[in-house]
C-alpha cells in the first residue's frame, strides 16, 4: 500500500483537548481512526483513549497481515472499545460513564470500509468532488434527512456513542473501491460545526494534504472564536506519487507481522503521561482481555 497521511488536533478554546486521533498499519492493511469524548460526561478524554486503544489492540491482534473480514473486524472492534468503557466505569465506580464517538477505517486489497457512531465524520474526496460522508447519529441530521427546519435543534444532541449505557447505534459502509488521488477525511465536530462541507472538499481539492488540513483548522478555530471546541483532523491520500507529500507511507518493505501505530502516543493528556508501567501494562491488559470477552460473544 502507498498512502499519504497527516493528522493535527487543537485545542481551541476548551479546558483540555478531548479529541483523539491515529492510524496504524501492517504489511497489507491499514486502519484510520479518530474519537471525540464528550463534554457533559466525566472523563471524555479517557473514553476516547480507550476507544482507540482497543482498536489499535484489536487490528495488531487480526491483521496478519490483511483483517480479512473487514466489517466483522470493524463492528466487533467498536463493540470491544464500547465494553472497554463500560468496564473502566464499573471499575472505578463512577456514577456516569465516560462518552466518546468514534469513526474509523481499514484500508486493504485497494478497498476502504468504516463504520462511524456519533457525529465525528468521514469524508471522501474524488476528483474534485465529495463522493460521500457519513451522516450524524444526531437529532438534527435526522430531521435534516427528512426535510425539516432544523435552525431551532442542538446539533450536540446525539442519539448514540461508545460508552452509555445502551447499546451503540452504529452505521458500517463499503466497500468502496479506492483510486489513486482519494482523499479521506476524518474529523471531529469542532471542524464541520463551523466549516461547510463545500468548504472541506475546495480545501480538500486544491492543496495538499500538508496544505489542506492545517488551513480547515485554522479556518475553525478562527470562525469558532474564543470558545471553539477541540478540533481534530486525520486525513489520507491513495497511492500519493513520492515528489507530492512527505508525509508518504510505503508498505512495500514492512515484513510480515511488522505492525506500526501512531495510535499509543495520542494526543497528550495528563491522566494518561501520568501512568507508570504497571499501570499501562494493566491497561493493555483489560483491552485484550475485552478484546477475548467480545470475542467469545460474538463467535
Amino acid at each position: 500500500m502507498k498512502f499519504s497521511v497527516y493528522q493535527i488536533s487543537r485545542q481551541g478554546g476548551r479546558e483540555r483537548n478531548e479529541d483523539r486521533m491515529g492510524y496504524a498499519y501492517t504489511r497489507e492493511s491499514g486502519l484510520l481512526v479518530l474519537a471525540d469524548g464528550m463534554g457533559g460526561h466525566p472523563e471524555g478524554a479517557m473514553a476516547a483513549q480507550l476507544a482507540l486503544q482497543t482498536f489499535s489492540a484489536y487490528f495488531q491482534k487480526t491483521a496478519n497481515p490483511t483483517v480479512r473480514e473487514v466489517p466483522e473486524f470493524l463492528s466487533s472492534a467498536l463493540m470491544a472499545a464500547h465494553h472497554q468503557i463500560i468496564r473502566y466505569a464499573a471499575e472505578k465506580g463512577m456514577l456516569d460513564t465516560p462518552r466518546t464517538t468514534l469513526v474509523a477505517a481499514v484500508l486493504e486489497r485497494n478497498q476502504m470500509n468504516w463504520i462511524h457512531c456519533g457525529d465525528s465524520r468521514l469524508y471522501i474526496v474524488r476528483d474534485g468532488e465529495l463522493l460521500t460522508r457519513t451522516r450524524d447519529h444526531s437529532y438534527m441530521e435526522q430531521q435534516a434527512h427528512l426535510g425539516k427546519a432544523t435552525e431551532h435543534i442542538n446539533r450536540n444532541i446525539l442519539f448514540t456513542c461508545l460508552g452509555s449505557p445502551a447499546k451503540p447505534v452504529y452505521d458500517l459502509s463499503g466497500a468502496l473501491q479506492l483510486q489513486q488521488g482519494d482523499r479521506v477525511l476524518l474529523c471531529s465536530d469542532g471542524l464541520w460545526g463551523t466549516v461547510k462541507d463545500s468548504e472541506i472538499v475546495s480545501e480538500l481539492s486544491k492543496n495538499s494534504l500538508e496544505q489542506a488540513v492545517p488551513e480547515l483548522v485554522e479556518l475553525a478555530l478562527k470562525r469558532g472564536g474564543p470558545r471553539c471546541d477541540n478540533v481534530t483532523v486525520l486525513a489520507m491520500e491513495w497511492e500519493t506519487p513520492d515528489e507530492f507529500q512527505t508525509t508518504r507511507v510505503s508498505t512495500e518493505d514492512i515484513e510480515d507481522g511488522v505492525f506500526a501505530s501512531t495510535i499509543q502516543s495520542g494526543v497528550a493528556d495528563p491522566t494518561i503521561e501520568d501512568m507508570d508501567d504497571e499501570e499501562i501494562e494493566k491497561s493493555i491488559a483489560e483491552i485484550n482481555e475485552a478484546i477475548r470477552r467480545t470475542a467469545e460473544r460474538n463467535s
